[in-house]
């Protein structure tokens, strides 16, 4: 009696038990699909928070020069200082930045997001600000602080935003073809953000004329600082051209905004389970070794570096050279419009190669498929029909630069977390390293051009340039770029990470996860239980 009275109780108890663990098991792997699965929406809201880095990026990278130059008037070595001080300020910036948020702690709206929202109307502000020319009594010394202040303002800010937007793609969801499908769309938005900065700036910064000057107007006498800061007399439109840049400047601030309350509304950030237990603190320095000595990241910056820095030649550039060398002042703004278009056009095919043949195939190809286009860049002179058609096949190698150091950081930093099962929460130290690569590519292609046309004999706003500015340009679109790709691919073939290994590293993380999450769901059913 006693054995069937305790039969009866384990039968009950089996029987109470069975459901509850189904259930459990049910609602796990429920969740579970739910953490890997992005709908449309939620990639379309992640990827419309890139926009406003690439906007505002492009218009600086495009007409931040120029703008120094032929607008505030201000000497070719200072426009260098400003443009080469602002990036170098980003190596102070992006890895503390990346260090701070590393540090800090989980909000109701995740460790990310409140860096965004919380940085994104000081951007603006600072960004509008660095397109005002002061006063016309201001000294050379105090344009150039003025601009150099804001400058740095903006990139710090700037660092707020974009560091922890580019490492929320480790935590908006743990697989790795949806990230890499995010990558996709977000390299798509970022690079149509760049097509909107181009259209923004370009169309109503070209829709405002201004006179240039005549070599036969200058005094061959006054010095070039002299020309610089006097060339213009009240009544030619440079006001016109003020106004115009302000004008774009308001424009794209308020996009920028637009596009912060739209990341905000559709994503969500997600912790993986094991994160806050596993976390240990470290210290700056700690942190930044684990990070730097990891030898597949280390060799991905490097690759990216020299092709970051050969496209930024490039971009940094094209304007002047459409302008004065090419003959077509007209029409630059609308051939920098054809490459950003090309390049929206074809990051699609591009996520569709590298899913078909691997990154590093789509790497070879897709940035060494602009060297032909260079060399015909400048064979080709004074002609539009062909400038259009070097411009279009331009933007496919400008569509796999973006698209592909995006889609294979997050390869990295798996490869890491696999190879230090015990060091997590430093995916913002890797995104910090990688921007800060980015920009610092940037400020260094802005001061050596800056540098070259002042060395070379650079007139603010002429109509016509020295023949050794035009050599200058000519290099500086083409062989500099070439030989910078060239290097960064021979990088590349350095990098240990195919595809073979990713898909290996892939199911170890998984493996992980499910592991992680079994004990937690039984350690939550023993609680309930008991």
């Amino acid at each position: 009696m006693a054995k069937g009275k305790g039969g009866e109780t384990c039968s009950a108890a089996a029987s109470f038990l069975q459901p509850r663990t189904i259930a459990a098991e049910q609602r796990r792997l429920k969740q579970k699909e739910v953490k890997k699965n992005l709908s449309v929406c939620n990639k379309l809201c992640y990827a419309i928070g890139g926009a406003p880095y690439q906007i505002t990026g492009c218009a600086i990278g495009f007409f931040l020069q120029i703008y120094l130059l032929d607008v505030a008037q201000l000497h070719p070595s200072s426009a260098s200082l400003i443009l080469f001080i602002g990036r170098a300020w980003d190596a102070i910036t992006d890895p503390s930045v990346g260090f701070l948020i590393s540090r800090s702690k989980w909000t109701r709206f995740g460790r990310l997001l409140p860096w965004i929202i919380c940085s994104s109307p000081f951007a603006v502000a600072s960004y509008f600000l660095l397109w005002f020319v002061p006063d016309g009594n201001v000294s050379e010394i105090g344009k150039m602080l003025w601009y150099l202040v804001f400058y740095c303002l903006f990139q710090t800010l700037q660092t707020c935003f974009h560091v922890p937007y580019s490492a929320l793609t480790m935590f908006i969801s743990t697989d790795q073809k949806e990230r890499d499908s995010a990558t996709a769309y977000r390299m798509t938005v970022e690079v149509l953000g760049t097509v909107l900065g181009t259209a923004i700036q370009g169309q109503i910064v070209g829709g405002a004329e201004a006179s240039c000057i005549h070599e036969s107007d200058i005094n061959t006498t006054i010095s070039t600082f002299d020309v610089n800061t006097t060339q213009y007399n009240p009544n030619t439109s440079v006001s016109q051209l003020k106004s115009a840049y302000m004008t774009a400047a308001g424009v794209i601030g308020g996009v920028y905004i637009l596009c912060t309350v739209i990341l905000f509304a559709g994503v969500r950030e997600r912790e993986e389970p094991c994160t806050r237990k596993a976390q240990k603190s470290y210290s700056f320095w700690k942190g930044l070794k684990l990070v730097m000595s990891h030898g597949p990241y280390v060799k991905l910056i490097i690759g990216f570096l020299f092709t970051s820095l050969a496209f930024m030649l490039l971009e940094g550039n094209y304007a002047l050279y459409c302008s004065y060398t090419l003959g077509f002042p007209n029409d630059f703004q609308n051939i920098l419009l054809v490459i950003m278009l090309s390049a929206t056009l074809t990051i699609p095919f591009w996520q569709w190669f590298l899913t078909r043949f691997g990154k590093k195939s789509a790497v070879y190809v897709g940035i060494s498929s602009a060297v032909p286009f260079l060399i015909l860049n400048v064979l080709v002179r004074s002609n539009l029909v062909v400038a259009y058609i070097v411009s279009f096949a331009s933007g496919m190698s400008v569509a796999a630069a973006f698209l592909l150091p995006w889609s294979m950081l997050p390869d990295v930093i798996d490869d890491f977390k696999l190879k230090n099962p015990e060091s997590v929460g430093h995916e913002a130290i890797f995104y910090s390293f990688y921007v800060f690569f980015t920009k610092f590519a940037s400020g260094v292609s802005l001061g050596i051009s800056t540098l070259s046309l002042d060395f070379a004999g650079y007139q603010t706003r002429g109509c016509a340039q020295p023949d050794a500015v035009h050599l200058t340009l000519k290099i500086l679109v083409a062989p500099a770029p070439i030989f910078l790709i060239i290097l960064g691919l021979i990088i590349f073939k350095l990098y240990p990470i195919d595809e073979e290994i990713r898909m290996k590293n892939k199911k170890a993380l998984e493996d992980l996860r499910d592991n992680s999450q079994d004990t937690e769901t039984d350690s939550n059913e023993l609680c309930s239980i008991v």
